[in-house]
Order: structure tokens, then sequence, then C-alpha cells
């Protein structure tokens, strides 16, 4: 048996690395549109060669084989926006990331929101964390101002021309606001989530920001992480995940925790 370990252990080593990084990209591209298209293709693919296999059809073995070739292109193309994530959230590690979001202007925030939502006010902001928001504070105003509740509940009131698009919180700063932030193509059945909640998944999707969004319909209070939804939390929990996030290590947390309903995460499965 000691011989065998001995001899064998890289094999080990190998499945248990391969296993890993199934489960983890099993876990991260399930709820994809690409995951669908995925899981057709396999299907499709599985099933025309188990028919090649019993009948013996030589020309489908052929093609089929042939096909392989371009298989690893049309993942590429399929998975495109996943990818683009996997990287973004690699290169945003906190290794090479020193920017967090001021502790003061956070609270701030957090009392503008609440007046927000009192008001049924809609609001979506973007807090930048180490992937540069510039694209997207050039698709809105540049303003680079002090947060102050005056100021935030001004900027998303229904009449303003700045109301519709998204805020930048930069250390402790509205760097941008009235910005558009890619909407997130993610299948959501939930009707009361809408184009500011996917807005703010997609920004989400997109860099390693945290999105919070205040309902104009209803108040709720929602924040956006890794492309999901934790919708309808009160303004206690919103701040302890801000501050979860923030935390060494909230990143792994917040990707392997499963989806929950009703002021927990949406954005995986709805």
């Amino acid at each position: 048996m000691w011989d065998f370990l001995t001899e064998h252990w890289r094999d080990g080593v190998e499945i248990i690395i391969l296993a890993a990084l199934a489960y983890h990209g099993y876990l991260f591209f399930r709820a994809t549109r690409g995951a669908r298209i995925l899981t057709g293709l396999l299907i499709l693919l599985l099933s025309l060669a188990l028919i090649s296999l019993l009948l013996e059809l030589s020309v489908i073995s052929s093609l089929l084989q042939r096909f392989s070739v371009f298989l690893a292109i049309a993942l590429v193309i399929i998975f495109q926006p996943e990818l683009r994530r996997v990287l973004a959230e690699l290169g945003s590690s906190r290794i090479f990331s020193f920017n967090r979001p001021d502790p003061e202007a956070l609270d701030v925030l957090m009392e503008a929101m609440q007046q927000l939502s009192s008001h049924r006010c809609g609001a979506l902001f973007a807090l930048k964390r180490g992937i540069d928001l510039k694209p997207y504070s050039e698709s809105g105003v540049e303003l680079d101002a002090v947060i102050t509740p005056e100021l935030i509940t001004t900027i998303f009131q229904p009449k303003t021309s700045l109301h519709d698009g998204g805020a930048i919180i930069d250390q402790g700063r509205i760097s941008a606001a009235g910005c558009v932030f890619p909407v997130s193509q993610r299948d959501i059945q939930d009707r009361a989530i809408g184009l500011r909640h996917r807005a703010g998944m997609g920004i989400s999707e997109e860099t390693d920001a945290i999105a919070l969004v205040v309902s104009e319909e209803t108040g709720a209070l929602s924040l956006c992480f890794q492309g999901k939804l934790e919708h309808d939390l009160e303004p206690a929990e919103l701040r302890q995940r801000i501050n979860e996030i923030l935390n060494e290590g909230s990143a792994d947390k917040a990707a392997a925790e499963p989806e929950k309903e009703g002021g927990h995460e949406l954005g995986s499965s709805i």
C-alpha cells in the first residue's frame, strides 16, 4: 500500500486539483446563459457520440472528432463575459488592491440611502475597490464631491438630470454621477427586479465593485457583489454585508454562499 501511494501520489494530487477546478467552475458558470448553451451542446454531442458508437456510424464519428478541435474556441466565445469576470476578479485580488471606501463616508451613504428609501426615490451606487471604474465614470458627469446626504438626495430626485444613472463612490467621494452601467444578462424570473438592479448586477459582474441599489417601487435596499443580488436588506444588514466584503477573505465567502431568498442572494437562481 505504501509503495502504491509513493508511486502514484501525484495522480491523487492531479485528481484533487481537477475536481476542485471543475466544482468551482460549475459554481461560477451555473447561473449564466452560457451554461444553458453548454449543457445543450454537451447533450447533443453525447447523444450523437452514443448513437454513432452503437450503430457504427463512421461519418458521424469522424465529424465529431474533427468538431472537438473547434470546441475550445466555441467555449471561449460562449463564455466570454464570464471569462472576463474571472480575470477581473483575479486581477482585483487584495494582494493587488489597496483601495477601501472611507468608513465615515459609508455611514453617510447609509444615512442617505435610508432617506431615499423612505421617499421611494430610486438610486444606484458603485463602490470602487480594486478595478478602475474610469470607463463608466466617463459615461456620466464627473463631480469629485464629498458625500453628503443632501447631495445624494438631490442627485437622485426624480426630476434631476442625473437621477437615472448610477453614482460612483471612490475613497469617500462621489467621483461621478449619471453613469451608465452594463446590464446583467442573467435570467431573473422575479419581476420586482428591475433595470436598476440589473445594472447593479452588471457592474459587479464586470468589476470587483460593490453595487448598492434603492428600489424606486418599494424602497427596498439591495446589494450586488460578484454578479449576485442580495435583495431587500435592512440597513444594519446592508452595512454588515459591506463590512464582510471589505474584510479579508470575504470575496471567497460570498462566492461560496448558497442562493437564498428574502433578503439574500437572488442572482444565481432566479
